[in-house]
């Protein structure tokens, strides 16, 4: 079970349905207009307003000032109209006198300079100064309104690492060898994780240890590995403060906090555990034309994260975003569909950031439910359109899908692989991982992520992209799954190093070797721009960024390059252990692993969404409720017009027409089709 509250036993909240609504900084506002943004909310059909996430300085003017009188009103007004509210803690942004009282709260970068008030996240995450005001926030505003009805759930802190996810002050300094002395206990230990022997870095005592600030050369790999492991742990440790005030005052009301989608900087595993729902923030660029495969991933991530659970879009963009280079807006298709992929993909809930669009500040070009222009705007229009849709989709709620295959991925795994002075700075996880997520969601084989140790019954496949940095016990844990009868698919630069990034002795693939039956006798990376041959039957691949002169052991070769240095020896190999069977891919193949996946996984019988293979642009999952019901959500990403024929008659929740078994989607259009239980696939 997540989260540490009674909380977490319960739905995604208590607000019935699916949520809709958006973040409402009420604060920018003069209150004349409050009223009029609650109207407008109800006619747009919004359920739920996030409320206060930058709002520190308005509730606590000075260290013994609250004014939560503006508060009071707006959340009375919200309820009366209807509105459930999501009460952020406020916490992401200290107030100016805080930060002028207490300067050493501002954050320290690896080069020694301590960055200004002035924008946001501007705090050290290992202050006990930042930490206890935000308690004393936190502590306030749930004895205050724990008891009010308009309160759904509760929303800590704002995007945790996003701005700043390490400082490299002297707080944290102590603070960092607070943590190595519980993980390594003596530091005779820590001298022999770190590998200190080499270039005379030995330790006498923890008190000479800094973090990894800017140095003349390389650094420590395992330094900067456990660095990344200790700055996930200390904003963790921020937000668990927080989670605690609220878990004792106020235990039924169910807390999150807005994820990144899939960022490096957290290990989300391990935050996860902490939620009592999983949320997101998405902002897929409509200037890619793949953005939505990505967002697809993303959304499969937040919903494994949650056990499978129903998650929250807490922000997307109604249209154009106001940080990238070139914003460009989003066609009014593009936004329902995306949307409606959120859904698709578990969401129980579609909110956006913001209700209003700002008049002053950094954001004041991004897009909002609310544009400039008002109600005469085409986005008013959308927003009211969609939130009619949202609300033909109410009986979703609480219904969930399960992958039919497993992707490990493990964080500790994804910032080792990433550390300096590898054969090559190309192997970079999301690039790794892409294009095997794309190959199974081209398929409409739905996918769930899970980490290492993670129980893997029902799964018929397991997809590991990559395992640089692995443990006996990760590997004890794939073996076993394939002698029981699994198929694992391995790719390239894997079982390299242990939990300390120290190499594996005996060659790579380490404790992989016997069940993938190969050893790697050099790693042989493609310099950029070169490509290398491999051929597989019939079919000719190529190979980008990554090689390896691999020999087997027991394993049949079953494509090999076919030019360059590595012609005629083995590119991808098979091996049968137990019952099952573990393929090693020795490269990177870009678009085509999917030659080798529809290889490696025919003996795992996937079940397709659909009776025929999608079309191009189009994505198909299923999700199923308690009583078995089916909701086959299909978009249309592509710019044609496609036929589908279903497996099961139905209805199409968004128009309310009924679906005889055939079904046309034009561009940028969806379906989600009501299946019976006694009409679905088994």
């Amino acid at each position: 079970m997540h989260g540490t509250g009674s909380a977490a036993r319960a739905g995604l909240t208590r607000t019935p349905g699916l949520l809709h609504g958006a973040d409402y900084n009420a604060d920018q506002w003069p209150e004349h207009v409050w009223a009029v943004d609650a109207e407008l909310m109800r006619q747009a059909g919004v359920t739920t307003a996030t409320v206060g996430v930058f709002a520190w300085a308005r509730l606590q003017p000075a260290p013994d000032v609250w004014d939560f009188g503006w508060l009071d009103r707006l959340l009375d007004l919200l309820h009366t109209r209807g509105i459930a509210v999501g009460l952020a803690t406020a916490t992401a942004s200290p107030p100016a006198w805080l930060v002028r009282a207490h300067p050493g709260l501002l954050p320290v970068t690896a080069d020694g300079v301590r960055l200004e008030f002035g924008s946001r996240q501007h705090y050290c995450p290992s202050s006990a100064v930042y930490r206890a005001a935000a308690v004393r926030l936190t502590r306030a505003l749930a004895e205050r309104y724990r008891d009010h009805p308009a309160l759904a759930f509760w929303h800590i802190h704002n995007e945790y690492g996003d701005h700043v996810a390490e400082c490299f002050c002297t707080e944290s300094a102590a603070d960092f060898r607070r943590w190595l002395a519980e993980r390594h206990g003596d530091v005779e230990t820590l001298n022999h994780a770190w590998g200190t022997a080499f270039w005379s870095q030995a330790y006498g005592r923890f008190e000479e240890i800094e973090p990894p600030r800017t140095a003349p050369g390389p650094g420590n790999p395992t330094q900067l590995l456990d660095w990344r492991r200790f700055c996930s742990d200390a904003l963790l440790a921020c937000h668990r403060a927080e989670k605690a005030v609220l878990d004792e005052i106020c235990p039924r009301i169910p807390a999150t906090t807005n994820f990144m989608s899939m960022s490096k900087a957290l290990d989300y595993w391990e935050w996860a555990r902490h939620e009592d729902f999983v949320s997101d923030d998405a902002y897929p660029d409509p200037a890619d034309p793949r953005a939505h495969v990505t967002a697809a991933m993303n959304y499969d991530l937040m919903r494994s994260l949650g056990g499978g659970r129903p998650w929250l879009l807490m922000e997307q963009a109604p249209s154009a975003v106001s940080w990238r280079a070139v914003n460009l807006p989003k066609p009014p298709e593009l936004r329902r569909l995306w949307s409606l992929q959120a859904l698709a993909r578990g969401a129980d809930g579609v909110m956006s950031f913001q209700w209003r669009a700002s008049a002053a500040g950094a954001e004041k070009f991004h897009s909002a439910l609310l544009p400039h222009r008002g109600t005469a705007s085409r986005g008013w229009r959308e927003t009211v359109r969609f939130g009619a849709e949202l609300r033909r989709l109410a009986e979703l709620a609480g219904s969930r899908l399960r992958g039919q295959v497993a992707v490990v991925l493990d964080w500790d795994n994804w910032w080792a692989l990433e550390l300096d002075e590898h054969p090559s700075a190309r192997m970079r996880w999301p690039e790794l991982l892409r294009p095997w997520y794309a190959a199974l969601y081209e398929r409409g084989v739905t996918i769930d992520f899970v980490r290492p140790g993670a129980p893997l019954d029902g799964y018929r496949a397991v997809l590991a992209p990559n395992l640089y940095l692995l443990t006996e016990e990760t590997a004890h844990w794939l073996t076993r799954y394939v002698h029981e009868g699994g198929q694992l698919v391995c790719g390239p630069f894997s079982g390299i190093s242990d939990r300390d990034d120290h190499i594996h002795p005996g060659g790579h693939p380490g404790p992989l070797r016997p069940l993938l039956g190969v050893v790697v006798d050099e790693h042989w990376p493609i310099p950029d721009g070169a490509s290398t041959t491999v051929r597989l039957g019939p079919d000719d691949l190529r190979a980008t960024l990554w090689s390896e002169w691999l020999e087997t052991e027991g394993a049949r070769t079953l494509a090999h390059y076919a030019s360059g240095d590595l012609a005629g020896r083995p590119a991808v190999t098979r091996n049968v252990h137990g019952a099952g069977t573990a393929w090693y891919v020795g490269c990177h193949l870009g678009a085509g692993i999917a030659t080798v996946l529809d290889l490696a996984l025919a003996p795992a019988a996937l079940t397709p969404p659909l009776p025929h293979p999608l079309p191009p642009g189009v994505e198909a999952t299923r999700r199923h409720g308690a009583d078995g019901t089916g909701y086959l959500f299909l978009l249309n990403h592509g710019p044609d017009t496609v036929r589908l024929t279903l497996d099961a008659t139905g209805t199409d929740l968004l128009t309310g027409a009924a679906v005889p078994g055939r079904l046309t989607l034009g561009p940028l259009d969806a379906a989600v089709v009501r299946t019976e239980p006694t009409e679905e696939r088994t």
